[in-house]
């Protein structure tokens, strides 16, 4: 088996803070970022369970960078983030002038680094943010479906059990408030063979 390289040791946290998020029913994306050798901020996404349009991965892990060098720019560092930023955090990556962001897999439908726009390449911000594409991409991505996929089943389940729930209802309201089946009930006789 090759051997891991350090990039790859990297977003192997930020998956693994994805699978965090993914725990908590949150979308699953994790963040690091790393000065000089160092992991000095992790984060994942915890909008629901904190009631915070602001708690993206990326937001929460350069909040803890900035306290460990206790500075607003993150220059110097790499951010390794398991699904291309959305336009608030890829503002925030540009004002922290974070030089080099390692992205898993791109989101075509709310990406800033290329997908919807490209904020990490734009003339007229005065930072420009070299970025990487793909480490690890096939783990990130296939956590994304697996995980969309998961939330439509559930979904689906919980709209049968209402449809359930609503056709008993009105099944019950012949048979009594507690819902037992009467002894004599040909469907009851049947299902003991009776």
């Amino acid at each position: 088996m090759a051997r891991m390289t350090q990039e790859e040791h990297y977003m192997r946290e930020a998956i693994r803070l994805a699978k965090k998020a993914s725990a908590l029913k949150e979308v699953p994306i994790g963040c690091v970022i790393v000065h000089d050798g160092k992991i000095i901020g992790r984060g994942y996404n915890r909008r629901i369970i904190d009631k915070n349009v602001l708690a993206h991965a990326e937001i929460a892990a350069m909040r803890k960078a900035c306290r460990v060098l206790g500075d607003w720019r993150l220059e110097g560092c790499t951010m390794y983030v398991t699904l291309e930023p959305c336009p608030m955090c890829a503002g925030a990556i540009v004002q922290a002038r974070i030089p080099k962001v390692v992205i898993g897999c791109m989101n075509p439908k709310a990406g800033c680094a290329g997908s919807v726009l490209d904020m990490f390449h734009e003339d007229g911000f005065n930072h420009q943010v070299e970025t990487e594409v793909g480490l690890m991409g096939d783990v990130c991505s296939q956590m994304l479906k697996d995980f969309f996929k998961e939330l439509r089943e559930e979904g689906k389940r919980k709209k049968k059990e209402e449809k359930a729930r609503e056709a008993g209802g009105s099944e019950e309201s012949g048979a009594g408030v507690s819902g037992h089946h009467d002894p004599d009930d040909s469907v009851h006789k049947s299902e003991n063979g009776n």
